[in-house]
């Protein structure tokens, strides 16, 4: 049986919650990024690791990508969790502005949909997420149209929203399985 382990860096728990659910499905190891050593990593057979979106960034994503060279020959999966609906171009942006071609050749992407909860971020990213939304307000009021993301985010801002689907994952455990 293959070893193999699910690594994630969560904010607001919806990040987690599929990591949970993939080591779960795969009988895997889990835990979080700050509590694993790199030469821990690389003892496993196959390697999923996920992060939340921060402005599309996949949070910890840079510790781990380290270990690429190390990694050759390892079944390796990478999943982000955003608020943005599961729309190719987006999946894209995040995709491209996380991972470089070459690294798209050792490593999978998965995109999975999470949720919102301000009150769940810490102080300083909630202040940040303020601004962006009275930026996006400005613009609404001078009358520019609003992407389809600036409007999710307008209507997600001030409610507890959960998107998260057990059933997304599925895609990543076949290449897991595979």
């Amino acid at each position: 049986m293959m070893k193999t382990v699910v690594i994630y860096q969560s904010k607001t728990g919806y990040t987690k919650k599929y990591a949970q659910w993939i080591a779960d499905a795969l009988q895997a190891d889990l835990t979080e990024n700050s509590k694993i050593k790199d030469r821990e990593i690389t003892s496993y057979d196959a390697i999923v690791y996920g992060g939340s979106l921060f402005a599309t960034g996949i949070l910890g994503l840079k510790r781990i990508k380290k270990l690429l060279p190390s990694l050759t020959g390892k079944k390796f999966a990478i999943f982000g969790v955003g608020l943005t609906p599961t729309r190719e171009d987006a999946i894209n942006g995040v995709k491209q502005h996380n991972l470089k071609e070459d690294e798209l050749k050792i490593v999978h992407f998965f995109y999975f949909r999470g949720g919102f909860n301000l009150k769940k971020l810490p102080l300083i990213d909630q202040l940040m997420m303020k601004m962006m939304k009275a930026s996006i307000e400005k613009k609404k009021k001078s009358g520019k149209l609003l992407t389809e993301d600036e409007n999710g985010m307008l209507e997600a801002f001030d409610v507890v929203s959960d998107f998260t689907d057990r059933s997304a994952i599925e895609p990543l455990l076949s290449f897991i399985r595979s």
